[in-house]
């Protein structure tokens, strides 16, 4: 015996309704007419007056002169200077946090558990070594020039 399943016909009118709103067109998403302010950038006078806000401590200390009229060339203003030597040290700090996850992570033993190369030598022969820093100097040359 076959057993059909009945729907009622309330579900079905529903289903029948909805399905050519699937390929209905959509109205495109408008971008809001006021554009975002310029980017500041900020001179040494502007450093110099922002420094004992953020730090009352210290407060302006440069002793390298960096971005000043020494370090900006020709075709270098002060501001351009200074917004690249800001994201220098974003950037750098970055490297610096995902460095200090490679060493916590190879200080508890955490490898991968290939082969380095063909030669046979394994992460885990790497790891072997008592740090970190032990474990830079098993390396192969070759990994370490590329």
């Amino acid at each position: 015996a076959t057993h059909r399943v009945l729907c009622p016909p309330a579900a079905m009118l529903s289903l029948a309704s909805s399905a050519p709103l699937a390929f209905a067109p959509v109205a495109p998403v408008r971008a809001p007419a006021a554009r975002a302010a310029a980017p500041v950038m900020e001179t040494i006078a502007d450093l110099e007056a922002m420094a004992p806000k953020l730090n009352p401590l210290v407060g302006y200390f440069n002793p390298l002169g960096l971005g000043e009229d020494t370090m900006s060339g020709p075709g270098y203003s002060s501001e351009g200077v200074i917004g690249y030597l800001r994201h220098s040290e974003i950037k750098h700090g970055r490297i610096a946090m995902a460095a200090f996850v490679g060493f916590i992570v190879q200080s508890n033993g955490i490898h991968f558990p290939w082969a380095t190369s063909f030669s046979g030598l394994t992460y885990a022969d790497i790891a072997a070594n008592a740090a970190p820093a032990a474990q830079w100097g098993a390396l192969p040359t070759a990994a370490k020039v590329q």
